[in-house]
């Protein structure tokens, strides 16, 4: 409740990043945290397994899915299950905190039609990549290059349903390779190539990347490389996990008005020396800082 009530979004018109064409730019990914190794939190979350055999992990896992503001870094929502959830199921939950006028980037496993139907019901646009394998066919090419299709969902064999999107296509240079690999192809529910020409939304994709520095500075420079969540019970896994979302949030905020004040980009902003700023803080005058 706490979170909910302070995770609002942070960056304005003014924050370098914030916005494309008017449109406020966000991410969603999932991602897991490690919890230690009770009977309750392995009853609680479970154990991915390991790749051999019957094996498992050593660490009992929480999986969390989460949709940031890509300006701020601000987490906006979060969904924690145990790791035997997909991160489908648990993104599918957070389109109750979008709204009109935002623009959501993901990856290209969470291209589907419930997942889309989700997002846009709540009005937000979307800028997602597309698996490999997945056939688009070209139902009409734009003058840009781009071209309107349909996806179908797995549900609707009979392909009585379909849903419009706009196909990007393009190859990233320089890398050295001539690969598949370096070959993307972005679906998007922006149709108009006027309005949000193809390079434009080529080179936004890239931002997406943000949200894996987002779940880098919380588990890794704030929580700590490697450390396993302490507590032991389900509850108070939960509750800790939140209370770096809490922390993470208010640094954020931290960085965006030391930002603002030299009107830098947030990013120009070191997090670990904000972060240890805020220790610093916490530790000679106790209150000093509070999310």
């Amino acid at each position: 409740m706490l979170f909910a009530a302070t995770a609002k979004p942070m960056a304005d018109a003014s924050t370098p990043g914030a916005l494309w064409r008017g449109l406020r730019v966000l991410a969603v990914d999932g991602t897991c945290w490690d919890a230690a190794d009770t009977e309750a939190n392995q009853a609680a979350f479970g154990r991915p397994g390991s790749g051999r055999g019957a094996k498992r992990s050593a660490f009992v896992q929480v999986r969390m899915a989460a949709l940031v503001e890509v300006g701020s870094h601000a987490v906006l929502d979060a969904e924690l299950a145990a790791c035997r959830t997909g991160e489908v199921t648990l993104v599918a939950r957070l389109p109750r905190s979008c709204t009109a006028g935002q623009l959501v980037l993901a990856d290209r496993e969470f291209l589907g039609v419930p997942l889309r139907r989700a997002f846009t019901d709540s009005g937000a646009d979307l800028l997602w990549r597309v698996p490999a394998n997945r056939v688009l066919p070209v139902n009409k090419l734009l003058r840009d290059g781009s071209w309107l299709s349909t996806i179908h969902a797995a549900t609707d064999p009979g392909k009585r349903d379909p849903v419009q999107v706009r196909v990007l296509a393009y190859q990233l240079k320089g890398t050295g390779r001539d690969t598949a690999a370096d070959n993307y192809r972005l679906v998007t529910t922006l149709l108009d190539p006027r309005r949000h020409p193809p390079r434009q939304l080529a080179a936004l994709y890239r931002e997406r990347w943000e949200i894996e520095s987002v779940f880098a500075e919380i588990k890794t420079f704030q929580r700590g490389a490697k450390v396993v969540l302490s507590s032991k019970t389900h509850d108070g896994v939960l509750q800790q996990i939140w209370a770096h979302l809490l922390v993470h949030h208010a640094l954020r905020e931290l960085m965006l008005r030391t930002a603002a004040t030299r009107q830098l980009d947030p990013d120009r902003i070191s997090f670990t020396e904000t972060l240890r700023s805020a220790r610093r803080s916490a530790t000679v005058t106790p209150g000093g800082f509070s999310p």
